[in-house]
């Protein structure tokens, strides 16, 4: 398995190496030490990040490019899309009683709520994939 990063893998080894001379009464120390490595890294990766996104839209709004969706513009249209659906379910549930009772409305709600449901998933951020640069890892 290749590391990602050859510093932290020094470090851990290290740290492993020191615990095994020193013993377990300092395994709070080393641990607490080495964790504080890893969060310096992540700290100067999400800055680099940070900076990177930060650069890219001051870079967009210069050429005048289109920004990405803010989160309220992203509930505006969730919110939109929850009334038409609405609306659109009136008649529909009429449709679907008329033609076919009570089995024809149970089909036309589990529609819509089906729709409804795709729509919304389509935010989710567990759904979002974010992309990472190989550079995140390198200083």
């Amino acid at each position: 398995m290749e590391a990602r990063d050859p510093e932290l893998k020094k470090e851990l080894d290290a740290t492993l190496h020191a615990r095994r001379e020193l013993g377990e009464e300092y395994d709070s120390a080393l641990v607490e030490s080495f964790l504080e490595k890893v969060e310096q890294r992540l700290d100067g990766t999400v800055d680099r990040r940070v900076r990177r996104r930060l650069a890219e839209s001051q870079m967009a709004d210069a050429r005048g490019g289109a920004r990405p969706k803010s989160a309220e513009a992203n509930f505006g249209e969730r919110y939109g899309f929850g009334i038409i659906s609405l609306v659109l379910a009136i008649p529909l549930s009429a449709i679907a009683v008329t033609n076919a009772d009570l089995e024809g409305l149970i089909v036309a709600w589990f529609g819509i709520v089906g729709v409804n449901a795709v729509h919304a998933a389509r935010g989710w951020p567990w759904q979002r994939r974010p992309q990472r640069d190989e550079s995140d890892w390198e200083n």
